[in-house]
């Protein structure tokens, strides 16, 4: 039997959207301009590279491409430290690049979502440099700076995320400054109105080049608490903790009431424009109850996503569907449904997917299964480049890293780099056809196995059914845009169905490696999908059907 098949004679219902927002269960491909196409033979990919390559984005059957930061940086945190909000890094090109990366995409039908950071910037930029020059300065108080105890020990017990206290001492001011992240990443003061009045004109001035929409990154870590309060202890779990991040509640340096006032203001902007998406980045313990907060009604963000599958150790029934039961998508008790998620399995910080859940032998099952179940989701999906060819995390050398967070922490934190690796494009490409020059990152011979050119030669390769999958749930409104019931959950099988429009479509799926009967009453309908063996009795290891019921 064929890897997967796809019913082709079944009919295919044409998904009513013209009344809801482009938006609205839309699939979002991310790039990584780094590491995409290198368009100059400088080793590190870039904005020409991206243009280049939209039709193939294009082809996938997305609806938009969310680029990661390529704004002005001296790349401590390689974008994420932003020098300057409103200009290109010369890595990735100059204005005029972006600008025609806008018009190819609209011309192929693609939106562009790109990064805003807001937590903080770099410590070269040119607000921190005024910052930092005295105590009564214009931009004095745009950053979070403290005196020291009188011991000249930091004011608080906070810690960051890549390590070590979340305070930097200044011998310029006499004062520590924060910085959740690096000390490269100075934390800015967004309670002050000025810098968020500073941060919303950086977006109007991506909104007035075109872009269709923000991705908030680490958009709880935003605003801090004014009063400096410890954070209390973390409780004992048993769990081993490999950052002095992780030793702690975060409940005073993150997750402040004021975001969602902000929040309100950073809509209120992107209304002006229309049909603008924003989707924010929230992580943390309380990350479920701050993603329905900043999703709630129609004057906050559009969708948020939180880390329930990125940083999983094993993709259970059990993970799917207590994180689906919470976004069922039906009306609450005053007739309002929750706010609209959005769902990934890998991104630029998360280990790959088929390298966490499964064994090697099995990432080709698995990997198919996997996308089936993405796309059956209720909410936005986001494939991270390379994950529609299967790629798997890349293993690095000390010397060979680039991730400061990796290096920071070796050996106990897995390296982001190895997620980050060059996509490839050509099976038969020293490079994978990425660069024509030494590429930052290297490429391992075998995701260069899994270049696109060898799977578009390939129907039954898994960039084919990517395709495949992303036609289905565009043409089907139950997928796009339906509610979601976990109608079964055991040790192997999960089953989801989604309603919409008089219709309703069934996944199941067998996340186990081991072959198990289809349970009664489920795989009834008529096939649109198949993979991995699945029938009308038996599901094989990571099988899966999907299903459009009749009635």
């Amino acid at each position: 039997m064929k890897p997967h098949s796809v019913n082709q004679h079944s009919p295919i219902t044409t998904s009513d959207l013209g009344s809801l927002p482009w938006w609205r269960g839309a699939a979002i491909y991310q790039v990584y301009p780094r590491s995409f196409a290198d368009s100059n033979g400088d080793g590190v990919g870039d904005l020409a590279g991206i243009t280049a390559r939209l039709d193939y984005i294009a082809a996938l059957g997305v609806d938009a491409v969310w680029i990661s930061p390529f704004y002005t940086s001296p790349m401590a945190d390689f974008g994420y430290d932003v020098a300057d909000y409103c200009d290109v890094d010369p890595i990735f090109g100059v204005l005029a690049d972006f600008d025609a990366l806008v018009a190819r995409a609209h011309g192929l039908g693609l939106k562009v979502i790109i990064d805003q950071v807001y937590a903080h910037t770099s410590d070269r930029h040119d607000w921190f440099t005024e910052s930092r020059a005295s105590r009564d300065n214009p931009r004095a108080d745009w950053f979070v700076w403290a005196d020291p105890k009188a011991d000249g020990t930091p004011p608080n017990n906070w810690q960051s995320v890549f390590g070590g206290p979340a305070w930097t001492w200044d011998a310029r001011r006499c004062q520590y400054y924060m910085h959740s992240f690096l000390k490269e990443q100075p934390q800015l003061n967004v309670h002050n109105p000025a810098v968020q009045d500073a941060l919303l004109a950086a977006a109007r001035f991506w909104l007035e080049r075109g872009v269709d929409g923000f991705r908030l990154d680490a958009l709880n870590h935003a605003l801090h608490d004014p009063l400096l309060r410890d954070n209390p202890p973390a409780p004992a779990d048993g769990k081993r903790r490999t950052r002095s991040f992780d030793f702690q509640q975060h409940r005073f340096s993150q997750s402040q009431p004021g975001v969602v006032d902000f929040i309100g203001r950073i809509r209120a902007l992107c209304d002006e424009y229309g049909a603008i998406h924003t989707v924010a980045e929230v992580g943390g313990a309380q990350a479920e109850a701050e993603m329905k907060a900043y999703t709630a009604g129609e004057a906050r963000l559009n969708s948020a996503y939180g880390f329930n599958f990125l940083y999983a150790p094993a993709l259970t029934p059990a993970l799917v569907a207590e994180t689906m039961a919470r976004w069922p998508g039906a009306a609450d008790a005053t007739g309002l449904a929750e706010g609209w998620p959005s769902w990934a399995f890998e991104n630029h910080d998360a280990p790959r997917a088929v390298s966490r859940w499964c064994a090697a032998g099995d990432a080709v099952a698995f990997a198919r299964m996997k996308l089936l179940l993405l796309a059956s989701l209720r909410g936005n999906i986001i494939l991270y480049q390379g994950e529609e060819l299967g790629l798997e995390q890349d293993e690095l050398t000390f010397e060979q890293l680039q991730d400061p967070e990796a290096i920071s922490n070796w050996p106990l934190t897995l390296s982001r780099d190895g997620a980050r690796t060059p996509f490839p494009w050509q099976a038969q490409s020293e490079h994978g056809g990425f660069t024509g020059g030494t590429p930052w990152l290297p490429l391992s011979p075998a995701n260069l196995a899994r270049a696109a050119d060898r799977q578009e030669a390939d129907p039954a390769s898994l960039l084919h059914w990517t395709r495949t999958l992303l036609a289905l749930r565009r043409a089907h409104p139950a997928l796009r845009h339906g509610t979601l019931e976990v109608v079964h959950a055991d040790a192997a099988v999960v089953a989801l169905r989604r309603r919409a429009q008089g219709e309703t479509v069934e996944a199941v799926l067998n996340l186990a490696s081991y072959p198990v009967p289809l349970p009664v009453g489920l795989g009834r309908g008529r096939v649109l999908a198949r993979t991995g063996g699945a029938d009308a009795t038996t599901l094989p290891p990571y099988a899966a059907l999907l299903t459009l019921l009749e009635g």
